[in-house]
């Protein structure tokens, strides 16, 4: 081998150490810039018989969030037993970007907020959970939702063990473990979104939070024995406090959750339509 080929080699594999994703033509230039006198041919030559090659690209690692019970196995029970949350977007007439956070509580399909911003991070999203467990008087028994950077991060998990409610993580890829939710925010997409073009930030939320305000009030849900969010709540809780109390209210407990629910096996299993 002569001397200048070994150098030449030696040069290469140098530049292929500290610029792993550049290829033999830029190699070739870098070459020249520093007072090389070769063609391009003998640099590819040296570069494929020193096996240099640009390495695929890899995906990068995925931070995963650590699941108190595994998501697929999580049914709802009762009232505030499972929160699920989830973002979706859209954009104003001006083409700039809107971030909307949605909280449903998985039994009462109740949307407890839909939040609407430019940008909404985990600070944010703690801010609204916080809210919503003062204004509830409770936090979720445990909070479901995907692996995105929002959720995964220290100050949601921190906030899941300062209330303690457990987490369940969905699988990546995996949005029908998440399905309460994913099919709630169809619903804002059918209904609303492809509705309503947005002229600025302040209009958006505005007609966002009426627009929840009715889901909840006024929109009978299929799952629930078309019955409206609120009024299955309400009704849930007026039965159940009755039981404790010893009290039966017209026509007895069985009976009013075998008119107005469907049973936990259902709940947990069917998805709004």
């Amino acid at each position: 081998m002569a001397e200048d080929d070994a150098a030449l080699r030696a040069e290469l594999r140098r530049i292929s150490r500290e610029r792993p994703r550049w290829g033999y033509r830029r190699a070739h230039v870098l070459l020249l810039d520093d007072g090389w006198e070769l063609n391009i041919k003998r640099t590819r030559r040296l570069w494929r018989e020193e096996g240099l090659r640009v390495p695929r690209k890899r995906r990068k690692r995925q931070r995963l969030g650590e699941s108190t019970v595994p998501a697929e196995r999580l049914r709802a029970e009762a009232p505030d037993h499972v929160w699920a949350i989830d973002f979706q977007f859209d954009q104003t007439a001006d083409g700039h970007n809107l971030k909307l956070l949605h909280v449903v509580d998985e039994f009462t399909r109740e949307a407890l907020a839909i939040e609407c911003h430019r940008r909404i991070d985990a600070d944010k999203t703690v801010s609204v959970l916080d809210r919503l467990v003062g204004e509830r008087g409770t936090a979720p028994g445990f909070l479901r939702c995907d692996n995105g950077p929002e959720m995964t991060a220290n100050a949601i998990r921190d906030w899941c063990r300062f209330s303690k409610a457990g987490s369940a993580y969905i699988e990546p890829g995996s949005p029908w473990q998440n399905a309460y939710v994913e099919s709630f925010g169809s619903r804002v997409r059918d209904e609303l979104l492809a509705v309503e073009l947005f002229s600025c930030l302040t209009e958006a939320q505005v007609l966002v939070e009426d627009w929840r305000v009715d889901y909840n009030q006024h929109r009978p849900h299929s799952a629930l024995g078309m019955t409206t969010p609120s009024a299955f709540a309400v009704g849930y809780r007026t039965a159940h406090q009755a039981a404790s109390e010893h009290l039966s209210p017209p026509g007895g407990t069985e009976q009013w959750l075998a008119k107005t629910t469907i049973n936990n096996q259902l709940l947990s299993q069917q998805v709004d339509r």
